[in-house]
């Protein structure tokens, strides 16, 4: 822990001296600190461990942290400060922007301590959770088909390009290690999890400080959230009666929900990265940022991590290939959200494929703008939803209560000690937790021999658990489906919810 405070410090030093500062002032004096003025370093157990604190009250929209672009790691200045590198990436002209900042990040490593970035790269993590990382074991664990198929083609992806890349790297010379699949995965996880946008390059760059943020969802807490009621701006226009413009949302107002999707960008006139607070905050407050709009597949896909509550997340349900057919609307609006509810789009699409295929072109404006067609379409809407959702969540594995008591599991085994505590927690949980032992060599030995756990396992165990986390939180949202579908049903039959507008 000391080691780490010291290379913090180490950091935050080197930073100032890159010009990277909190202060609010153009041209502060140089310190030996980088922040103190509007941010400082904390550790927040609860909601993803190390980030950024509010130093002082923080007004949202304030500018908080400011990263001049000659402290950004990109490919461009890479490039120009070496011209083996530049003349050796021109001849690989065919990788992609993301693949030549892999090789320009592992061949910075290589340099050791005579790299500029030396400091920076010694304080990233030495190990990532991506889905790109996890091994047969934690794919399978996902248990649902999407998410296991979005698994094995992370892997897939990260193993062609680093087939792709070998040769430029064989001509740096990059040490054997580095040219290893286990350190272009780690150079790639940094890539996707910690790359900034910058608009001349889509490989983005690495913010020294500036990703030292947690993330927060758009929407989280946010008065900007998009509702329901907003979708219908989007809607198809030959769906809308001619002159029908008062539920269409303001091109402005749409735009704006598009620009604080993030708070930090490159600002040509400063010629910086610039922060700005989403939010007031109080002295001690996490001052988080928000990378963009993203389900927790996809947040574990490119970040490593998920959210229990992520306002974002999505469940998507099976439809039949007609249901699509008799709709305009994308199927990806076609979800369940987070708290159990159909998308406005599902219930859209659901309640015109409920209605008979001769009736539906004089209904679908109704359909289109939010309204119930007929309670007896709303309750075979809502049948449909629920019957569906059930058997989605019966077809996996485990129930969600099984999954918790796993959960519960892991965190005892991460605490034994010795071979008879493990052999009580297999007693009682068996099954997975058994699979998993097996899997990465744990046995139950003598009485009172000590356990071991390798850092390997350790690793699986940490992604297993994110694995088993995502699966659970999206059981959740399908029984919170079957249970908001079913009470709709009920209110529906006992005439307590008049036919009217459904937000």
């Amino acid at each position: 822990m000391e080691e780490e405070d010291e290379s913090l410090e180490k950091l935050l030093k080197w930073a100032a001296e890159m010009g990277i500062t909190d202060s609010t002032i153009q041209n502060p004096s140089r310190s030996r600190n980088c922040l103190g003025h509007s941010l400082t370093v904390s550790h927040f157990p609860e909601a993803g461990g190390r980030g950024l604190a509010a130093a002082r009250d923080l007004t949202k929209g304030e500018l908080i942290l400011r990263v001049p672009k000659t402290a950004l790691f990109t490919t461009e200045c890479l490039l120009k400060s070496d011209q083996k590198r530049s003349l050796a990436v021109n001849r690989h002209l065919f990788l992609s922007p993301s693949q030549i900042l892999i090789v320009c990040l592992l061949y910075e490593v290589g340099k050791g301590k005579s790299s500029r970035w030396y400091t920076y790269l010694m304080l990233l993590p030495r190990c990532y959770e991506i889905l790109a990382t996890f091994g047969p074991f934690e794919k399978q664990a996902l248990q649902v088909d999407d998410a296991i198929w979005a698994a094995e083609k992370a892997v897939s992806k990260a193993e062609s390009e680093w087939k792709q890349a070998i040769k430029l790297m064989e001509e740096l010379k990059l040490k054997p290690q580095l040219l290893s699949f286990k350190a272009w995965l780690w150079a790639s996880a940094t890539v996707s999890s910690r790359t900034m946008h910058i608009s001349w390059d889509e490989a983005g760059c690495l913010c020294p400080v500036g990703d030292l943020f947690n993330y927060a969802a758009p929407g989280e807490g946010e008065e900007s959230n998009i509702g329901i009621e907003d979708v219908e701006g989007w809607m198809p226009a030959p769906c809308l009666p001619k002159g029908d413009t008062t539920d269409v949302l303001d091109s402005e107002k749409f735009n704006g929900h598009l620009r604080r999707l993030t708070d930090g960008r490159f600002e040509e006139d400063v010629n910086s990265y610039c922060f700005y607070a989403r939010n007031n905050y109080k002295r001690g407050e996490q001052v988080l940022l928000s990378y963009g709009t993203y389900t927790n597949l996809e947040l574990l896909e490119h970040y490593g991590f998920l959210l229990n509550e992520n306002p974002n997340d999505k469940v998507f349900i099976s439809l039949e290939p007609g249901m699509y057919s008799c709709c305009s609307w994308p199927r990806e609006s076609q979800y369940i959200d987070q708290n159990g509810k159909p998308s406005f789009a599902l219930l859209s699409a659901l309640r015109l494929w409920m209605t008979p295929a001769n009736q539906r072109r004089s209904v679908g404006h109704l359909a289109y703008s939010g309204h119930q067609l007929s309670v007896d379409n709303e309750i075979s809407v809502m049948k449909w939803l629920s019957n569906n959702s059930r058997v989605m969540l019966n077809s996996l594995p485990t129930s969600k209560e099984e999954d918790a008591l796993l959960l519960c599991a892991i965190d005892k085994i991460q605490d034994i000690y010795t071979a008879m505590e493990l052999k009580k927690v297999l007693s009682d949980f068996g099954g997975e937790v058994c699979t998993f032992l097996e899997n990465y060599g744990v046995q139950c030995r003598q009485r009172g021999a000590k356990l071991s756990l390798s850092r390997k396992t350790k690793l699986s165990m940490q992604r297993w658990k994110l694995a088993i986390q995502w699966r659970l939180r999206y059981k959740k949202t399908l029984a919170d489906c079957i249970s908001y579908c079913d009470y709709t049903v009920n209110c529906l039959l006992n005439d307590n919810v008049p036919t009217g507008r459904i937000k």
